[in-house]
């Protein structure tokens, strides 16, 4: 165990955010920390941090336990650049560097038995440290984080908030703290990069707290799930929807015994009402003694229910034609920055779709395009009949900073009375005076509230919706879903929330830079495709490989046999070539020869032919001999 807390309590002013938090973590223990906005979730991780200073509880950590914290939004300076700034985390490596080479440039001159031992030890730390492979290591993380190569040398200063997080949490993954407590980590990720810090979260050696609407980011790396509800903790020993499952079944009980319990008051009361309408001392008593235990009964509260947070019904007024739409060849380009080129598909009525593809590919641009209110570069985009579009923006650009939040519905829909209007934002979380809020003074998930209303309120019959689920906490999700799931029209909407796709969507279509891929089904369908498609790929490339190499088998054979071929001719003609030397130096010393002038200089002649041809035959048999012997 390397964290413990009993019965954390936190208040600020007269507001009780933990009553009684009561957790235990474990080495190398993935915990989810769940619960709806302003459950205390970030406000714990201020309090293990030492910020805040709880109220009342008991914190345990081992000893010299190093924390790594990543907060929701960044507000991070630096003077280096994107890849200058991951170094920093290796600067006692880069000091060995230096110092090295120092030594080195000294010992080519003069180099002392002191400076080669402390080179040496310097050299041996070096490696054990990972001073060979640092740098690979902080561009891997950049690049699984999203960041392209030419972004590694951009100033830290001149980023967005997102790329800002994005730094820090790489940062954070290079440092290797004994305990991470990362607050929405997913956010500003696309998908490829949300999986691969799955995956280096799952190897990673030390323990985590993760905060996290991502329920399927959760549910992949989370092997405990704490819920923080009304102040109090719940532990579970499983997943997100594990979790969800138990919560489910241990809510019916909660309301059966909170129905019981409230039935059993109401009975005590009545009879008490009717001994004391009895006016006599002995049932008064009686009465006085029902009261008693009645005060004494610790009260239930009444569990809370999801369908009790948000009420969302989306019907479109009218029915388009079967084909919503369709889109041929579409590209679209920017100054010289081409988007996407070769952009083919069609939705028709009745399906919901999701796209997908890396952040800056184009998918906000293309609702654009389909809305008109940008320009396609090549091909075309048309609505199907009858097609009556609502756009859910994930920036928000379509409010008002300054209305209020009544004013941006009536605005919009005057012809709704002020009652109506209150009504339905009621079903919204907006009650009382919280209708009179501008909305330039509301969270990410208020905004991200009124949004939804004016589109349940538009009656479209294709909704193109934006990141929809961005600044929703986890309850108002899953309600979104199950509306989403049950709308009559026709849906196409972008998200990073695979678990958000997986509920809603029946179709996939991947976006890239030459094209767009359609995946029949939900999420993990796609992901199982992918799969079949890249293990099919490697097959053939197996294949392909495999009869290359065959091929190159027979051809080293073939060259092998040729030169064992040779290198017997070779061998043959040196032994002939000998031969014919031998007789012709023989005939050189017969009188007929040698005192003929003529007759032995062409036997000379013939001899030294034989010479070089016998040389020459030597010199290949002997570079043959020693290729056949390798």
């Amino acid at each position: 165990m390397i964290l413990s807390t009993t019965g954390i309590q936190k208040s600020f002013d007269t507001h009780e955010v933990l009553k009684n938090i009561t957790f235990h973590l474990e080495a190398k223990e993935k915990m989810a920390l769940i619960g709806i906005n302003g459950a205390g979730k970030s406000t714990l991780f201020h309090i293990l941090l030492g910020e805040y200073e709880a109220d009342d509880g008991q914190i345990f950590m081992q000893k010299n336990l190093k924390l790594g914290y990543l907060p929701q939004t960044a507000d991070y300076q630096s003077d280096y650049r994107i890849e200058e700034e991951l170094l920093t985390v290796f600067k006692p490596l880069q000091e060995m560097e230096a110092e090295m080479h120092s030594l080195e440039q000294s010992m080519q001159s003069d180099s002392t038995g002191e400076q080669m031992e402390r080179y040496s030890v310097l050299l041996h730390r070096y490696e054990e440290q990972g001073g060979y492979t640092y740098r690979s290591l902080v561009r891997g993380v950049l690049h699984g984080l999203g960041f392209q190569e030419a972004e590694y040398t951009l100033p830290i200063n001149l980023l967005s908030g997102g790329q800002k997080t994005r730094i820090m949490l790489g940062k954070l993954l290079l440092q290797q703290p004994d305990l991470l407590l990362l607050d929405e980590p997913t956010n500003h990720l696309d998908i490829e990069s949300i999986a691969w810090l799955e995956s280096y979260l799952s190897s990673f050696p030390g323990a985590a707290i993760i905060i996290s609407h991502d329920r399927y980011f959760l549910d992949r790396l989370c092997t405990k799930t704490m819920e923080i509800e009304r102040g109090v903790s719940f532990v579970y020993a499983g997943n997100y929807t594990a979790f969800m499952a138990d919560k489910q079944q241990r809510q019916k009980i909660a309301l059966r015994e909170y129905e019981a319990q409230q039935a059993e008051i109401k009975r005590q009361e009545q009879i008490i009402s009717q001994l004391r309408s009895f006016g006599q001392e002995k049932f008064i008593k009686r009465a006085q003694s029902r009261e008693k235990v009645l005060d004494k009964m610790e009260r239930l509260d009444r569990p809370v229910q999801l369908n009790a947070s948000m009420n969302l019904h989306f019907t479109p007024n009218i029915q388009s034609g079967e084909v919503v739409l369709t889109v041929q060849d579409a590209a679209k380009q920017f100054d010289h920055r081409l988007l996407f080129e070769h952009a083919e598909f069609q939705i028709r009525r009745g399906e919901k779709v999701a796209l997908i593809g890396s952040n800056g590919i184009g998918k906000t641009t293309l609702f654009k395009m389909i809305l008109g209110e940008t320009g396609v570069t090549s091909g075309d985009l048309q609505l199907g009949v009858k097609v009556y579009p609502g756009y859910y923006d994930q920036t928000q650009e379509n409010l008002s900073a300054e209305k209020t939040i009544l004013n941006e519905i009536y605005d919009t829909y005057p012809q709704l009375t002020i009652p109506q209007i209150r009504n339905i934002l009621g079903s919204f979380l907006f009650r009382g005076d919280d209708v009179f809020k501008p909305i330039g003074q509301l969270s990410g998930g208020e905004r991200a509230r009124v949004s939804l209303c004016k589109i349940m309120l538009s009656k479209a019959n294709f909704l193109l919706l934006d990141e929809p689920t961005n600044h929703l906490d986890i309850i108002s999700r899953e309600i979104l879903e199950n509306n989403l799931r049950a709308y009559e029209g026709t849906l196409f909407f972008i998200s990073h929330d695979r678990y958000f796709i997986n509920q809603v969507a029946t179709r996939i279509l991947e976006l890239t830079p030459s094209g767009v891929h359609s995946y029949l089904g939900n999420y993990d369908f796609y992901l199982e495709h992918r799969r079949v498609a890249e293990e099919t790929t490697v097959e053939v490339k197996k294949a392909s490989d495999s009869k290359e190499a065959y091929a190159q088998q027979k051809t080293a054979a073939s060259e092998l046999r040729k030169k064992k071929n040779r290198l017997q001719k070779l061998e043959q003609c040196i032994e002939q070539s000998e031969q014919e030397l031998q007789t012709v130096k023989e005939k050189m010393l017969l009188p007929q020869y040698y005192s003929s002038a003529r007759a032995y200089h062409e036997l000379e002649e013939e001899a030294q032919q034989l010479e070089n041809r016998i040389m020459e035959a030597m010199e290949e048999w002997s570079v043959l001999s020693e290729e056949l012997s390798e």
